[in-house]
């Protein structure tokens, strides 16, 4: 207490001076940093949104990749598709159509903008089968595959009736019952096919590409029963309505039931509304066919009567005429004397062939007898006599010098010295083999002789000497 009265009031304290702060730190982005970090916010904000919009500067690259714009009245956002998300659409996108899409934000790096990635997409108010259904309808109206030219008619009388169906379903059933119940004799060819699922359009078309190349086929029947949409999706797709399109013989789609209609309807030559119904199409031509043969028949029938009536009437006048009286007679003459010119003619022209057919054959004997290859063959059987001849005096001459060279080889044989060594002589040489030793005094006791034998040669040394 005493220091703090101990202090004048006059001289305060001086107080420090204050410290400034630090200048702040200067952090400096680069742009690919500062695009990272955007991405990243983005993309954890906006991982999988809905949104609304009309399509626009929609554009299916070679890659594959759909590029879009997604706008509404106040805004726009750039999107793309990829392919594999693209294959799973029912429809086509396209400018102008409203959609609700679903996907991500992402950011496209190299020219720093976002857009929406989009993984599904269906059409707003409408569902995607039936945009799907339209545009395609559209598409294939366009080329004029709907067209009434392209309308083939059945054939009247089938040789063979090809029926592209399930085996599983009733609708075969029905075709077969209606057929052999109005036309039993029919010749059927089913190619069993799915009509509902993944991969079932694939199979339809491809099994009316075989069945068309059957032999003998003439008309086709291609359908099932009722169903969903989703069901019957298989008749609506692209993939049928040109295998139809190209099919050989007309074909009969016969499809669900009266109010279900699928492309293939519209491509069909013949649309059916049950398959029952497509069989009873099929048997109606053959029985139109017989009716139409039995109405020939009787018209046919009724010309050829009033012909002759007209004819008779025609007969009758004539006979009336003064100037063809007796004509009958007259006609009756004139029969019997081209009757009898008509033998004459004929006798008169098989002797004519007889006589050209015997001088034929004897210009044939005569021309025979000069023939070249006649001779040339009589020449070639001269030689081949010859040659024969030839080749066995040959042999036999070849037999007689084997033989005499045999017997000569056999006395030559016998005269050699070698055969009597092969008696059991042998003939013995000085050490040298220069000398032949005939007398026991021409060697002394101890020297080397060589004797030679039938077979081989022995080396010796003479060790007593006797007379």
């Amino acid at each position: 207490m005493n220091d703090l009265f101990d202090l004048p009031f006059e001289e305060p304290e001086p107080e420090p001076e204050p410290v400034p702060p630090p200048p702040p730190s200067r952090h400096v982005w680069s742009v690919s940093e500062l695009t990272a970090a955007i991405r990243d916010t983005l993309e954890s904000r906006f991982a999988e949104i809905w949104l609304e919009g009309e399509i626009s500067n929609c554009r299916l690259w070679n890659t594959g990749h759909l590029y879009f714009t997604l706008k509404d009245a106040g805004a726009q956002i750039k999107g793309v598709m990829f392919r594999s998300a693209l294959r799973a659409l029912r429809f086509k996108p396209e400018d102008g159509l409203h959609v609700v899409a679903r996907g991500r934000v992402g950011v496209y790096d190299p020219k720093g903008e976002y857009q929406l990635v989009c993984e599904h997409m269906e059409p707003q108010g409408v569902g995607a089968l039936q945009v799907a259904f339209d545009q395609l309808k559209k598409r294939l109206q366009s080329e004029g595959l709907f067209a009434v030219e392209r309308k083939r008619p059945l054939p009247a009388l089938p040789r063979k009736i090809g029926i592209v169906t399930s085996l599983d379903g009733a609708a075969i059933r029905d075709i077969i019952k209606v057929i052999s119940r109005r036309h039993p004799n029919s010749h059927l060819v089913i190619r069993p096919a799915r009509v509902q699922g993944e991969g079932a359009a694939a199979d339809v078309a491809r099994a009316l590409q075989q069945i068309g190349r059957v032999p003998g086929v003439d008309v086709i029947i291609v359908g099932r029963g009722g169903g969903s949409i989703e069901d019957l999706w298989a008749f609506n797709e692209e993939v049928v309505a040109r295998a139809i399109s190209q099919s050989p013989v007309p074909v009969i789609s016969a499809v669900g039931h009266e109010t279900d209609v699928t492309i293939a309807d519209f491509v069909a030559d013949v649309r059916a509304p049950t398959p029952s119904a497509g069989a009873e199409i099929v048997v109606a031509g053959k029985d139109e066919f017989f009716a139409r043969i039995d109405r020939l028949h009787g018209r046919l029938s009724n010309a050829e009567r009033r012909r002759v009536e007209r004819l008779r009437g025609q007969v009758h006048r004539l006979e009336g005429r003064p100037g063809l009286a007796g004509w009958p007679g007259r006609l009756a003459l004139r029969g019997r004397h081209v009757s009898e010119l008509t033998h004459q003619l004929g006798r008169a022209g098989r002797e004519l062939v007889t006589r050209r057919l015997r001088r034929y054959h004897e210009l044939r004997r005569t021309l025979d007898l000069f023939d070249l290859r006649r001779r040339l063959g009589v020449v070639r059987g001269r030689l081949s006599g010859v040659e024969a001849a030839l080749r066995a005096g040959i042999v036999r001459a070849h037999h007689r010098a084997d033989a005499r060279f045999r017997g000569q080889a056999a006395h030559l044989e016998s005269l050699s010295p070698l055969a009597v060594l092969g008696r059991g002589y042998a003939v013995c040489w000085d050490a040298s083999r220069t000398r032949i030793i005939r007398d026991v005094d021409a060697v002394t006791e101890g020297d080397a002789v060589r004797v030679t034998l039938h077979r081989g040669e022995l080396g010796c040394r003479v060790e007593r000497k006797s007379e």
